[in-house]
């Protein structure tokens, strides 16, 4: 696997990043108080001036947490498209039918993640909803870790927070099953989670303000319609069987 192949998952990362704000959008901004930061002094300029480093330090102290809270969700992306690659790996997926059927499966769910972030059809919804038999398992252990304090804390949290059923991550997990081994679905997934980061780092550090833009109509629609066309070309490519020339680095998983 290419770093050129490995673009539109990025691409579909950082389009779906607007469904993201909707799903980790409470727990991302939690990090932003979870340190509680001090009240500004009223009056006083000396005062003023002695907060200042205090303020600096708690705005340190955000970052790493926001840093560390996007880096163990990535990280558990990567594990479960390792777990995913393996089954091709392991034989799983290796006869030409199953192939096809993948390939087809993978492109048809870039559709309706498209059709998702457009609130014009819901149906991963339902596989959203199927998906919370896992963290119904996964929930209890978030209890020890709040509140996020520390950037130890926001590692786990992000880590465990990366199994929450979405539509979006099982999409792109399906992607990464195609991949054919391990290391090429954990690469997979890699660029998924760097494609979400720059909207969730933003909502870490800019809280509800880039919520507001990212949740508008607009946002959802642009973002939707280039996921919609990932998986249009995807299909395109399957029904005739044959080269898109230089629009086949733009299909999210390679023909079979």
């Amino acid at each position: 696997m290419n770093a050129l192949s490995l673009l539109p998952l990025f691409m579909v990362g950082l389009a779906g990043s607007v469904h993201c704000i909707g799903m980790c959008g409470g727990i991302v901004g939690a990090l932003s108080i979870s340190g509680g930061a001090p009240a500004a002094p009223a009056r006083p300029v000396i005062a003023i001036a002695v907060a200042r480093p205090a303020l600096q330090t708690t705005v340190q102290a955000n970052v790493l947490r926001v840093l560390a809270y996007n880096g163990g969700r990535i990280a558990s992306y990567m594990l479960a498209g390792a777990l995913a690659g393996s089954l091709a790996g392991a034989g799983m997926l290796h006869l030409a039918s199953l192939q096809v059927a993948g390939y087809w499966l993978a492109n048809l769910m870039l559709v309706a993640l498209g059709l998702y972030l457009m609130d014009a059809w819901r149906g991963l919804a339902h596989l959203e909803a199927a998906g919370n038999v896992v963290w119904r398992r996964v929930r209890p252990l978030l209890k020890p870790l709040m509140p996020m304090d520390t950037p130890l804390k926001a590692l786990a949290v992000g880590g465990l927070w990366g199994w929450v059923p979405c539509g979006m991550v099982y999409s792109a997990l399906l992607t990464a099953m195609m991949q054919g081994s391990a290391l090429s679905g954990a690469a997979a997934m890699g660029a998924f989670g760097l494609g979400t980061l720059p909207t969730l780092l933003g909502m870490g550090l800019l809280g509800t303000r880039l919520r507001t833009q990212m949740q508008r109509r607009p946002v959802r629609i642009a973002s939707g319609v280039l996921v919609l066309g990932f998986g249009l070309l995807g299909l395109l490519r399957a029904a005739n069987g044959v080269s898109l020339g230089w629009l086949d680095a733009l299909c999210v998983t390679g023909h079979p």
